[in-house]
């Protein structure tokens, strides 16, 4: 576990992840302070949601992942197939723990849609993803990994989730980690940026995705780069 008296609620150190004679995350380094916003960024198939698999321990790897002792955490995969699953959203809420089903839908503003009975299957995507969030917060996590989460929500729906998320963040103060490849997420909505392609192609504040150089180092190519420092 790691120290949790210097701010930092997780520490990545050289970390890799290698299967079928394939590197899938090569010499990842970050950290996380308490209470901000990292993005993820990077093309599909940089390593992504494999290093959130990672992260949860559910894939072998190499390195160091040190959570500080206190960590809880909820997380948001990025596809959910409920369209045959015969289940309710109180259902579906009630196999979290810690707050009610009325609690879970007020934090995520469901509380007025008459959803608690409806069928998963039949939500609309901006509905499905806030009751997902919901369940992540039901066990009272202090950090939440969310996969994409306006996957598969309409464009008018997106914003108001990553207010949601932001406004959650600071009355809860939960971490969040969150990938995304939305350039103006990462601006708006995060505190600081992990760019994947499998390597890191960059790591600082979120702001710098601003500059040119930024840009063309995230997208220019795979060109891997030190993390040993720490986010200022």
């Amino acid at each position: 576990m790691a120290d949790d008296n210097d701010g930092y609620i997780l520490k990545v150190s050289d970390l890799c992840v290698k299967m079928q004679n394939q590197i899938l995350l090569d010499h990842i380094s970050f950290n996380v302070t308490k209470g901000t916003t990292l993005a993820v960024l990077g093309p599909n198939g940089a390593g992504k949601t494999m290093l959130f698999r990672t992260l949860l321990n559910l894939v072998p790897h190499t390195g160091s992942i040190e959570w500080v002792e206190k960590a809880e955490i909820g997380y948001v995969p990025q596809y959910v197939t409920v369209s045959d699953v015969p289940m309710t959203v109180r259902e579906f809420l009630s196999m979290g723990s810690g707050i009610s089903v009325g609690d879970a839908l007020d934090m995520v503003r469901l509380t007025n849609a008459g959803i608690e009975d409806k069928r998963l299957g039949v939500l609309s995507g901006g509905q499905l993803r806030r009751v997902l969030i919901a369940w992540a917060l039901s066990g009272s996590p202090n950090v939440l990994l969310l996969d994409e989460p306006t996957t598969g929500v309409d464009m008018d729906s997106e914003e108001p989730i990553y207010l949601l998320l932001n406004e959650i963040k600071k009355k809860q103060k939960i971490t969040i980690l969150l990938i995304t490849h939305n350039i103006h997420i990462v601006q708006e909505y995060t505190d600081d940026l992990l760019a994947l392609n499998k390597c890191v192609t960059f790591y600082g504040p979120s702001s710098d995705i601003a500059k040119h150089e930024v840009q063309h180092q995230i997208h220019g190519g795979p060109v891997c780069v030190e993390t040993t420092r720490r986010v200022p």
